[in-house]
């Protein structure tokens, strides 16, 4: 359920008490997402490790646990969301200004906590130009792609445990699958390219 706080002291009190860091800015309209569960911060790392491991640091590509993407360089706060992982590769002309980015990542990854609407962020992903959205649905378990066409994000296949769907990220080099697990479904990763898997 959504709440407004029209008081100015309870608001204040609001910021004051609420970490920043789970806080995202709609255009002007703070949004706090749910806070993340142990299995969602698990996700996260377990991503952010996968995507290191691929990615050419030394080339100048970024992978972030979360980070502030905005669609302006100045009040970028009145602006912004902040996606689970990020994955920014050289030659994307995104910038970055130290507090925020500028510009959309190459692939980013939102984890469905309950009450949360990820979906609700594409219009802001696609008009900064992110390349591509994995969503990791998780009540129940699922995953989905999501590639930029045509200034939209459309869906690229949607991997189930019934289904057993491959996903494949053009801009990772990656697949995605969805494996049965205990005690909740896991998601394979695979590098076609160096033939390397893992099980998040």
């Amino acid at each position: 359920m959504a709440t407004l706080i029209l008081d100015p002291h309870l608001e204040k009190r609001f910021r004051d008490e609420y970490p920043d860091r789970f806080r995202e800015t709609w255009d002007g309209v703070d949004t706090l997402p749910p806070t993340p569960n142990t299995e969602h911060q698990r996700l996260v790392v377990q991503f952010s490790s996968v995507f290191s491991a691929v990615i050419d640091w030394d080339r100048g590509d970024s992978c972030f646990p979360g980070a502030n993407l905005s669609d302006r360089a100045d009040g970028w706060a009145q602006n912004y969301r902040c996606p689970d992982v990020l994955v920014y590769l050289s030659g994307n002309p995104a910038v970055d200004h130290d507090t925020h980015w500028v510009g959309g990542p190459d692939f980013l990854v939102e984890i469905i906590s309950e009450g949360e609407d990820p979906h609700a962020k594409f219009a802001f992903y696609a008009a900064v130009n992110t390349r591509e959205v994995l969503v990791v649905e998780r009540n129940p378990w699922a995953l989905e792609l999501f590639t930029l066409v045509n200034g939209a994000l459309v869906s690229a296949g949607r991997s189930e445990l019934a289904n057993g769907l491959v996903l494949t990220s053009d801009a990772l080099g990656l697949t995605f699958k969805l494996v049965a697990g205990s005690p909740r479904p896991k998601v394979e990763v695979t590098h076609p390219a160096s033939g390397k898997r893992w099980v998040v």
